[in-house]
């Protein structure tokens, strides 16, 4: 049994992709999930075990209950219950005004970003909880600056999302605390990753780099670096913290 057991939401790809590799480098246990992304997912656990690792991964829709419930299952069954999990699992929805916004757009970001997050603490606090049995854990969302920056004119429906998910991280840290779960959040700011393209516009990052007092977009590698701290015994003492990585922005 390994006793560093990680679990990715929607880690094929970008941010979740670069704590999975990381994390296994380190001697996790690291399984992923993914909606669509089968073929970066398939060749990331294959990148993983090539270099001595450990991982799998699943399709599993992060808002739905059942698929939530059936892949934190297979974790028991290859590696045992988990100790960390980072809840990466997010979509922008597409660019809208407010009133623009189509209503099942908006339904969709709400439901894989902040319902995902509660389905998939509402199965990790079982096999963590110092009460009931568990051996403790430490917990990640992967928030956005949006949340207080706003997204107006761009994705303030994805802004609300991760304002929710800011405010979870602080209620569930401060719920969750004297049962052994530390929880964190981590706000990246403008990152160099695949979310931009996949929002439909692809120089995005280099467009707002302007607006970022260090000059640069950051790397999915950076938010990786700070969200494997956040897991780890060198951060043991932090929880419902909401840490930005956005350059001074």
């Amino acid at each position: 049994m390994n006793d560093k057991i990680l679990v990715v939401t929607g880690g094929s790809t970008g941010i979740g992709a670069a704590v999975a590799r990381m994390a296994a480098a380190r001697g996790y246990a690291v399984a992923l999930s993914y909606r669509t992304s089968a073929g970066p997912a398939e060749q990331l656990v294959a990148d993983i075990r090539a270099a001595g690792g450990r991982a799998f991964a699943m399709r599993a829709d992060s808002a739905s209950v059942a698929d939530t419930a059936t892949f934190f299952a297979a974790v028991d069954r290859q590696f045992g219950p988990l100790t960390t999990l980072v809840n990466n699992a997010d979509i922008t929805g597409p660019m809208s005004r407010i009133e623009d916004l189509d209503p099942a757009a908006l339904d969709e970001v709400l439901a894989i970003n902040i319902r995902g997050c509660f389905l998939a603490l509402r199965e990790a606090i079982p096999r963590m909880a110092t009460d009931l049995g568990g051996a403790g854990g430490a917990v990640v969302n992967v928030s956005s600056r949006a949340s207080e920056i706003g997204g107006a004119v761009e994705w303030v429906h994805y802004a609300a999302s991760k304002g929710a998910v800011d405010t979870l991280t602080v209620g569930a840290s401060r719920e969750l605390a004297p049962r052994g779960i530390r929880v964190n959040a981590v706000n990246p700011g403008l990152i160099d990753t695949e979310i931009h393209a996949k929002a439909g516009m692809p120089d995005r990052a280099e467009r707002f780099r302007p607006m970022i007092p260090m000059g640069r977009a950051g790397s999915a590698k950076e938010v990786a670096d700070v969200i494997l701290w956040l897991l780890s015994d060198q951060s043991s003492y932090v929880t419902g913290a909401l840490v930005p990585i956005g350059g001074g922005r």
